[in-house]
């Protein structure tokens, strides 16, 4: 991971006089969309570098260890090894960025990867996941349940009622404390922007986030009825941007939610690098939340080697 977000003080002034010019962002995002491409021989470095962002993802009410195992062993192996060797890309540790699971299958999760012998970090979801809505002593506790079963990153959200009522002291004030529940873990912090009411909340619950000691900021739990939009993304990336101006620090971003197709991962990727540049594209400091998503990106490699679309048993883990 990147260096730590150390924060700020609360400052209300950086978001005191905020407005957003929706129709300006939306056609932003309509160029980004119709006429930033990438050439078929580089479709698949891109793809490639998608995967390396991933936080390959199972938060179902039915998940078990053996789910968990089985994920894990994917995300050590996440494109098939042949598939790689026709690119020569076998030997470039080509692996997800994180596994996330809810805090009961941390354990299950660290378990499974030392067992494989590699060094992917598990991510857990907390403080009240997906609602925010728990006592913040029961959210606290939780992500040090989390931490103490071997999560290395948190990632938490908030209680949108703060953001909605503009209780921004409020707001900043649980972040921090969450923060300093993670301890030495990095804390990604989910806006659940589709319940936020405008761009411009988007915008000021960002900044507070990351004066909070933020160390990512993530769109969506993947529960809301909208999740990672395109137009949600520039606004936080453009505070991000605004957030290193005055602070020096960078950073990270994570779309989630929603994100399934390749083509989706790609313009996702080119996003981050028209808004804050090739520096952010690395797991560091972007990642895509995904949980179907991997599939497909495998389906395209595949196509991409050898011609053809793959059918059910070419792809037996995804």
């Amino acid at each position: 991971m990147a260096a730590r977000n150390a924060g700020t003080g609360l400052e209300l002034g950086w978001i005191s006089n905020v407005r957003v010019n929706q129709p300006a962002v939306l056609r932003h995002v309509e160029r980004i969309q119709t006429r930033r491409t990438v050439k078929s021989n580089w479709r698949a470095a891109w793809l490639l570098k998608a995967v390396t962002c991933m936080d390959l993802t199972t938060l179902s009410g039915d998940d078990t260890p053996s789910n968990v195992h089985r994920m894990c062993y994917k995300a050590k192996h996440p494109i098939r090894e042949d598939l790689l060797k026709a690119m020569d890309m076998h030997d470039k540790g080509i692996t997800v960025a994180a596994i996330c699971v809810y805090p009961a299958r941390v354990a299950d999760a660290v378990n499974a990867l030392k067992a494989a012998g590699c060094n992917i970090p598990v991510a857990s979801v907390a403080a009240g996941f997906p609602s925010g809505q728990m006592p913040l002593q029961t959210r606290l506790d939780e992500i040090k349940l989390a931490v103490g079963y071997g999560a290395r990153e948190i990632d938490i959200v908030i209680n949108r009622a703060l953001v909605l009522t503009g209780r921004w002291e409020d707001l900043y004030e649980e972040i921090r404390q969450c923060r300093e529940a993670c301890g030495d873990a990095h804390m990604k912090t989910i806006l659940s922007t589709g319940e936020l009411g405008s761009l411009a909340n988007v915008y000021k619950a960002s900044m507070i986030a990351m004066m909070a000691g933020s160390d990512f900021i993530k769109t969506s739990t993947g529960k809301e009825v909208e999740n990672a939009t395109l137009p949600v993304g520039v606004i936080m990336m453009r505070a991000i941007r605004d957030f290193y101006w005055q602070t020096g620090n960078k950073v990270g971003f994570k779309p989630a939610g929603g994100i399934r197709t390749a083509k989706e991962a790609i313009t996702w990727l080119m996003l981050v690098k028209e808004e804050l540049g090739v520096e952010w594209l690395k797991p560091e400091l972007f990642r895509l939340g995904a949980s179907s998503l991997l599939e497909d990106i495998e389906k395209q490699i595949f196509h991409h080697v050898t011609g053809n679309y793959p059918v059910y048993h070419d792809l037996p883990m995804a």
